[in-house]
Protein backbone atom coordinates (compact mmCIF):
# COMPACT_ATOMS: atom_id res chain seq x y z
CA UNK A 1 0.00 0.00 0.00
CA UNK A 2 2.88 2.56 0.97
CA UNK A 3 4.53 1.49 -2.99
CA UNK A 4 0.72 2.72 -4.53
CA UNK A 5 0.68 5.76 -2.53
CA UNK A 6 4.74 6.90 -3.16
CA UNK A 7 3.28 6.15 -6.95
CA UNK A 8 0.00 7.73 -6.75
CA UNK A 9 2.15 10.61 -5.23
CA UNK A 10 4.77 10.97 -8.05
CA UNK A 11 2.24 10.74 -10.41
CA UNK A 12 0.41 13.90 -9.28
CA UNK A 13 3.43 15.59 -8.42
CA UNK A 14 4.34 15.08 -12.07
CA UNK A 15 0.68 15.94 -13.66
CA UNK A 16 0.79 19.12 -11.62
CA UNK A 17 3.88 20.28 -12.91
CA UNK A 18 3.36 19.54 -16.38
CA UNK A 19 0.29 21.12 -16.63
CA UNK A 20 1.26 24.67 -17.06
CA UNK A 21 4.14 23.36 -19.47
CA UNK A 22 1.24 21.67 -22.01
CA UNK A 23 -0.49 25.46 -21.35
CA UNK A 24 2.19 26.67 -23.72
CA UNK A 25 1.62 25.13 -26.77
CA UNK A 26 1.20 25.64 -30.12
CA UNK A 27 4.47 27.40 -29.59
CA UNK A 28 5.24 29.08 -33.33
CA UNK A 29 8.46 27.13 -34.54
CA UNK A 30 11.20 29.61 -36.23
CA UNK A 31 10.73 29.64 -39.77
CA UNK A 32 6.70 28.99 -40.14
CA UNK A 33 4.61 31.01 -42.38
CA UNK A 34 2.92 33.94 -40.56
CA UNK A 35 -1.06 33.64 -40.32
CA UNK A 36 -2.50 35.78 -43.44
CA UNK A 37 -4.74 38.58 -42.00
CA UNK A 38 -8.14 39.16 -43.58
CA UNK A 39 -8.89 42.46 -44.72
CA UNK A 40 -11.59 42.49 -41.78
CA UNK A 41 -8.85 41.85 -39.35
CA UNK A 42 -6.39 45.05 -41.39
CA UNK A 43 -9.34 47.24 -40.85
CA UNK A 44 -10.41 46.04 -37.09
CA UNK A 45 -6.43 46.61 -36.22
CA UNK A 46 -6.58 49.94 -37.54
CA UNK A 47 -9.84 50.92 -35.93
CA UNK A 48 -8.74 49.43 -32.82
CA UNK A 49 -5.09 51.99 -32.95
CA UNK A 50 -7.33 54.69 -33.65
CA UNK A 51 -9.46 54.33 -30.67
CA UNK A 52 -6.03 53.49 -28.54
CA UNK A 53 -4.60 57.11 -30.14
CA UNK A 54 -8.31 59.14 -29.82
CA UNK A 55 -8.19 57.50 -25.91
CA UNK A 56 -4.82 58.58 -24.94
CA UNK A 57 -6.04 62.38 -26.06
CA UNK A 58 -8.44 61.87 -23.56
CA UNK A 59 -5.77 61.45 -20.36
CA UNK A 60 -5.19 65.05 -18.82
CA UNK A 61 -1.58 66.22 -18.07
CA UNK A 62 -0.46 65.26 -14.73
CA UNK A 63 1.29 67.96 -12.43
CA UNK A 64 4.78 67.10 -10.95
CA UNK A 65 4.53 65.78 -8.01
CA UNK A 66 7.03 66.80 -4.95
CA UNK A 67 6.72 63.92 -2.36
CA UNK A 68 8.87 66.11 0.43
CA UNK A 69 6.14 69.35 -0.08
CA UNK A 70 4.24 68.23 2.92
CA UNK A 71 7.63 68.28 4.93
CA UNK A 72 8.97 71.14 3.50
CA UNK A 73 6.96 74.70 4.19
CA UNK A 74 5.76 76.31 1.05
CA UNK A 75 7.85 79.54 2.51
CA UNK A 76 10.81 77.79 2.30
CA UNK A 77 13.15 78.83 -1.16
CA UNK A 78 14.86 76.04 -2.78
CA UNK A 79 18.09 75.30 -1.96
CA UNK A 80 20.47 77.04 -4.92
CA UNK A 81 22.78 74.75 -6.66
CA UNK A 82 25.64 73.97 -4.40
CA UNK A 83 29.16 75.38 -5.31
CA UNK A 84 31.90 73.11 -5.85
CA UNK A 85 34.56 74.24 -3.25
CA UNK A 86 37.42 76.29 -4.50
CA UNK A 87 40.89 74.07 -4.58
CA UNK A 88 43.45 75.64 -2.75
CA UNK A 89 46.20 76.97 -4.84
CA UNK A 90 49.61 75.19 -4.60
CA UNK A 91 51.75 77.03 -2.95
CA UNK A 92 55.36 78.54 -4.20
CA UNK A 93 58.56 76.96 -3.50
CA UNK A 94 59.73 80.61 -1.73
CA UNK A 95 63.46 80.36 -0.72
CA UNK A 96 64.08 77.56 -2.70
CA UNK A 97 67.13 76.19 -4.62
CA UNK A 98 68.26 79.22 -7.84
Amino acid sequence: MKILGRVLGAACVIAALAGPAWAQNPVPKYGDPDNVKTPADIAAEKEAEKAYRRSLGNIPEQKTTDPWGTVRGDSAPPKAAAKAPAKPKAKAAEGGAK
